[in-house]
């Protein structure tokens, strides 16, 4: 009982004191959330390493700054991702089921560990990294089907259809490119899967073809938010491939495709060019005719020739016509540090900061000899990772997309950011209202700099050749 007596009378004594201290701390401003940060370094020392730090009071002007615009809007983003090849498909299904479950899961899940995986491209037939050559019309030698009679999804049935029902269960918002390597043979000036061109004879049963096509997808579950007309028009050399001229592709589109997709009620984009960034006049031409244009949504780009400006041509040419990066490979002869930084740099921030809306790497997997791939296909491409039966080893262009694919969903929209020497970098808001940052430190040595956006300070150090994102 004393005891008791003698804590009422403590109580009473510090209550007007403990009162206040309470009232204090509900004045006290809520701490505001910390930065987080993800880092991948050249060295492979670190790789998508997470931390937090929390926001400087004001600048520290021993340092450069970034300067971040929210008021500067460009491009919105459709996704990051990758080519799923035929290969890349077959390869995933002789994995375990519950091995393949887990990987699908890190590249196309939203969990901690994966990269959110939100833009796909697909061939339509084979490209050169399935493990044949085929089409979904192949006919005998001499006979040909203008009636599209024996048109069949062929072998996307057995491999690829059924990974993307899977990776559509992860994740229904994916976004899919349908790209052909190379029309039925029979449609071919020089009837063989290299090289040749479309006989014009051909144009609208192709058009056809297209319709079909997305609409078998359509059937199996699988929406096609766009296609290309050809994957690398100007290269015949592949198997298999074929050359189409801006000419005949512009024919092409204004002429048969276009309309077929009109009457088709079909709302897929059509994306021009789909080739290296040399020749940047290619789409534009395209995009002059005006019987074209109006059927066309944007033009798209690969990075083996040219410069990534080469975009930003395009986009003052035709502010209102989209952009794409649709493919880079990476090799079985470079580097984890030559590779990581160079497409960080030109394929993620430089296409993004040239008005792309999506950016994607080449193959998704390979197995451990680079296959599969067609007779006279790729024999070094190497896949963001490598299966090995029911084990998969991640390769450099699982963190190049990662960088930038966990972080910047679609909707995002790209705003202003300054660019420091050595310092490129490129800026997102999200759907959800989070700024995102997104720098590679080129140089050698350790970078310490600040960020200002809006009302806040953010003072941060980047070792050497290595790339950091940071979200707030």
């Amino acid at each position: 009982m004393m005891r008791l007596l003698f804590l009422s009378l403590i109580v009473l004594l510090c209550w007007p004191g403990c009162k206040a201290k309470q009232e204090d701390e509900l004045q006290t401003p809520i701490p505001t959330l910390p930065v987080q940060v993800w880092t991948t370094s050249a060295s492979k020392a670190n790789l998508l390493y997470s931390k937090t730090i929390d926001f400087a009071k004001e600048e520290d002007k021993r340092f450069q700054t970034i300067n971040i615009d929210a008021t500067q809007s460009f491009q919105s983003i459709d996704g990051f991702g990758y080519t799923l090849t035929g290969g890349s498909a077959y390869l995933l299904s002789k994995m375990s089921a519950s091995s393949r479950a887990a990987l699908l899961q890190e590249f196309f899940g939203k969990n901690d560990n994966s990269i959110g995986v939100s833009y796909l491209r697909v061939s339509i037939g084979a490209s050169d990294l399935d493990a044949e050559v085929f089409s979904y019309n192949d006919r005998p030698t001499g006979q040909t089907d203008p009636d599209l009679q024996y048109f069949r999804l062929s072998k996307d049935t057995l491999y690829l259809i059924p990974v993307l029902k899977e990776i559509l269960a992860i994740n229904p918002n994916i976004k899919i490119m349908g790209s052909p390597w190379s029309p039925p043979v029979w449609m071919k000036t020089n009837g063989s899967s290299v090289g040749g061109n479309l006989k014009p004879e051909y144009y609208s049963v192709y058009a056809r073809y297209f319709v079909r096509y997305i609409q078998a997808m359509k059937s199996n579950g699988i929406t096609i938010d766009a296609v290309t007309p050809q994957n690398e028009p100007q290269h015949g050399g592949n198997n298999p491939s074929l050359v189409m001229s801006f000419i005949q592709q512009a024919d092409f589109i204004k002429n048969h495709l276009g309309p077929a997709f009109q009457a088709a009620g079909l709302a897929t984009k059509i994306v021009v060019w789909d080739h290296n960034c040399d020749n940047p006049a290619y789409p534009i031409a395209i995009l002059d005719d005006p019987a074209a244009k109006p059927f066309v949504a944007g033009s798209a780009f690969h990075l083996y020739g040219g410069d990534i400006s080469a975009l930003s041509q395009v986009h003052n040419a035709h502010p209102d016509k989209a952009l794409y990066f649709t493919e880079q490979w990476t090799g079985s002869n470079g580097t984890f540090d030559g590779d990581f930084q160079w497409h960080v740099k030109n394929v993620m921030i430089g296409s993004m900061r040239n008005w792309s809306s999506v950016a994607l790497e080449w193959n998704l997997a390979n197995d451990p000899n680079y296959g599969p791939h067609t007779p006279g296909g790729c024999t070094q491409c190497k896949g963001a990772v490598t299966i090995n039966e029911s084990t998969a080893t991640k390769n450099v262009s699982f963190y190049i997309v990662g960088q930038l694919s966990k972080f910047v969903p679609q909707g995002s929209v790209r705003i202003g950011s300054d660019v420091l020497s050595q310092m490129p970098n490129v800026a997102f808001r999200t759907p959800n209202g989070k700024t995102v940052l997104v720098v590679l430190n080129e140089s050698t040595d350790i970078q310490t700099f600040n960020i200002h956006s809006g009302d806040k300070w953010i003072t941060t150090s980047v070792q050497g050749n290595t790339a950091a994102t940071f979200v707030w």
